[in-house]
């Protein structure tokens, strides 16, 4: 091999993985791709955290738009966000159940004693196996579901307060369709 391509060919590969790098910083790390956009949300009985009230699941909520939000008593982002869901619950405007991922329900409820709950309904995912189901990645995620139980958005990370205007109020005005 002669010498000059020695030293070309380590810089032409270095070159080259920097252009991927470069590359795959533009995107946003929110904005994973998922399966399950406007396919059916996946069907789950999940017990209600608080005791003497029903299972939850999705066909339950069937006819009006409703949110899911994943969260953990142990994340840290979803302290970020939970002021925008206890804002976005005094609207009363779109059903927020809430699905407690691989947590401790004495836990869930002493997270949110102290932080206040804007949950309907709160969804018990010990194991984490519904949460696989609908393709969580980690908390906190929010899964935009309409009236027909098809999922229209998919949040990865902490919600903020244009999450509404921009994924909810569209389905809203459109009647939930």
């Amino acid at each position: 091999m002669p010498s000059n391509l020695r030293v070309i060919l380590p810089l032409l590969v270095l070159a080259a993985l920097a252009v991927v790098f470069v590359i795959g910083l533009q995107g946003d790390p929110r904005k994973l791709p998922s399966v399950f956009i406007d396919k059916p949300a996946p069907a789950f009985s999940l017990p209600e955290l608080s005791e003497g009230k029903p299972v939850v699941t999705p066909e339950s909520l069937r006819g009006k738009v409703w949110l899911l939000n994943v969260f953990a008593s142990w994340c840290q982002a979803c302290v970020a966000e939970h002021p925008h869901l206890l804002e976005l619950a005094k609207q009363n405007r779109v059903e927020l159940v809430g699905l407690a991922y691989k947590d401790e329900p004495e836990d869930t409820r002493a997270w949110l004693a102290a932080r206040g709950n804007p949950y309907s309904r709160i969804a018990v995912d010990r194991d984490g196996l519904v949460g696989i189901d609908y393709g969580v990645y980690g908390v906190p995620e929010t899964f935009v579901i309409d009236g027909n139980g098809v999922i229209r958005y998919k949040a990865v990370g902490p919600v903020d307060e244009g999450f509404f205007r921009e994924h909810v109020e569209p389905l809203l005005a459109q009647g939930g369709k």
